[in-house]
């Protein structure tokens, strides 16, 4: 999946650098966090290990790998995203690479074909992707070099973008089988070797599985660990649950889907067991979108219990940022009550809404105080998402054979390292033991109102703007005229994205 983060006024916030290793086995892209642009520039081979920066563009909305690609390597800046399962880069001719005036419009780089000795196109005018913010990119399958942090991959598979409105590539690590060409030919035959598995065919690492770890929202550092996992960055018990099948077949997987099982708000005041009608929830843990999406009537809880509110002139829950200091937090559930358990603190949930200073509440309870976004939205059908808000809380290890997930909570800003490789191909996760109850989960469709009784841990105010189970917890105005058109930009630009099809 895509997602764009926050900018304003056509400035944008590069939040880190990283720095990409690999080891016999072990392909590591390590994550330094900056609060202003960097040059992307690289690092010297260390030992048995290669190192190359990367930018965590918190502001962008997504995980960002600068790679090579071609012969000699060209450089560009991908995003990283477990929600999609292609490689692919805008083409130096693209128009939304041109259309800022001299140079190349694309930011983050392009690809030129002409300048590659390796270059060759396999699948002409194949290459069409379609993200649900309505964004897209169109053209050819290509294969060249590809090499992230010194492992070099040969003939990988890649979409050039000729025909595109998004300024920068990504780099998939989903399942093959929901790559572009298999929505676009409903061929599973079309199915190619994507990055995890060529990883594999090459001799990179021993299965296709890879761990993520993005660490505190402010943190100095984080990793994504392809082939392993590392036992420091995790504490207490990592458990591992099923991905489920798509609906059409129980033989296929596309998307990392798992059965959120429940999810409760914890304060000092007070503990609530939220409800919703689609328990178990089937969330996609996804790295290329920003914010989570739960089902509306469980999102509206969430919101109760924080006192967000609606803000139609932007489309999304707000808060005063003064929030993120809350004690408050919310417990997320896996796979059955004996399952996984991640709390998400406040200070992952309250999100800027611009750069600078952020819009004030013009009337409401909130008159006066800066606003900000809550983490959690709601959306309407399945599949919901758990984006980087949550993801940044968990250290998830992706097993792309077993089809399994390995959960635990996130040491946040851990120094320490035991990098432990997957030791063969379809290996279970490592030191990973299985939720013993998953196997029980079944459609629980009831609901009931929780009495909000963490609410007030939450914040002091007192008095909430009225709800019902189907409507957002109040729709005060949130922002004056002068400020909605600057929010609304920046709104525009943070749209969830996905790689997702309809196959499910």
């Amino acid at each position: 999946m895509k997602s764009h983060g926050v900018v304003a006024a056509g400035a944008l916030l590069v939040g880190a650098a990283c720095a990409a290793s690999n080891t016999p086995g072990i392909v590591k892209w390590d994550i330094q966090r900056q609060h202003r642009r960097q040059e992307l520039t690289r690092l010297g081979k260390r030992a048995d290990t290669y190192e190359e920066v990367i930018t965590n563009e918190e502001m962008r909305g997504g995980y960002f790998a600068t790679c090579q690609i071609g012969t000699p390597g060209q450089p560009v800046t991908l995003q990283l995203d477990t929600g999609s399962s292609d490689i692919w880069v805008p083409a130096n001719t693209a128009q939304v690479c041109r259309q800022r005036g001299s140079g190349d419009g694309c930011a983050f780089g392009s690809f030129d074909p002409d300048a590659s000795s390796t270059f060759e196109i396999v699948g002409d005018g194949e290459f069409d992707i379609a993200y649900l913010d309505q964004s897209f990119a169109k053209g050819d399958y290509i294969t060249d070099v590809f090499e992230i942090g010194g492992a070099v991959l040969q003939n990988m598979t890649m979409g050039l973008g000729l025909n595109t409105d998004i300024d920068h590539g990504l780099v998939g690590v989903g399942y093959p089988t929901n790559e572009a060409i298999i929505h676009s030919t409903d061929n599973l035959d079309a199915m190619y070797p994507n990055l995890p598995i060529q990883m594999v065919n090459q001799g990179l690492i021993s299965t296709p599985a890879y761990s993520l770890w993005l660490n505190d929202l402010d943190a100095s550092s984080g990793n994504i660990l392809f082939g392993g996992i590392d036992t420091e960055k995790y504490v207490g018990q990592l458990t591992r649950i099923n991905v489920y099948p798509t609906q059409r077949d129980p033989d296929i997987w596309t998307s990392f889907l798992v059965a959120l099982t429940s999810l409760d708000a914890v304060s000092p005041s007070g503990q609530d067991r939220l409800s919703s009608r689609q328990f178990p929830i089937p969330v996609v843990l996804d790295s290329g979108t920003t914010l989570s999406y739960l089902p509306t009537d469980i999102a509206h809880q969430t919101w109760r219990e924080v006192g967000a509110i609606w803000a139609p002139e932007v489309g999304n829950a707000v808060l005063p940022c003064s929030l993120r200091n809350s004690k408050g937090y919310f417990s997320f559930g896996f796979a059955g009550p004996s399952g996984p358990r991640i709390n998400v603190t406040m200070d992952e949930l309250v999100l800027d809404l611009t750069l600078g200073p952020q819009p004030k509440f013009t009337s409401g309870p909130y008159r006066g105080q800066e606003a900000c976004r809550f983490g959690i939205q709601n959306f309407t059908s399945p599949p919901f998402l758990l984006g980087d808000t949550f993801l940044r809380s968990a250290y998830v290890v992706y097993d792309l054979i077993n089809h399994q997930i390995g959960l635990a909570a996130t040491d946040f800003n851990s120094t320490d390292s035991n990098i432990v490789p997957f030791p063969s191909e379809g290996a279970h996760i490592p030191s990973a033991t299985p939720a013993p109850d998953q196997s029980q989960v079944t459609q629980t469709p009831s609901f009931s109102t929780p009495a909000y009784e963490a609410s007030p841990g939450f914040t002091d105010l007192s008095a909430w703007p009225s709800e019902t189970d189907n409507a957002a917890p109040g729709s005060a105005p949130a922002f004056g005229p002068g400020q909605v058109a600057v929010v609304g930009l920046t709104m525009v630009l943070t749209m969830l994205g996905s790689g997702l099809f309809v196959l499910l």
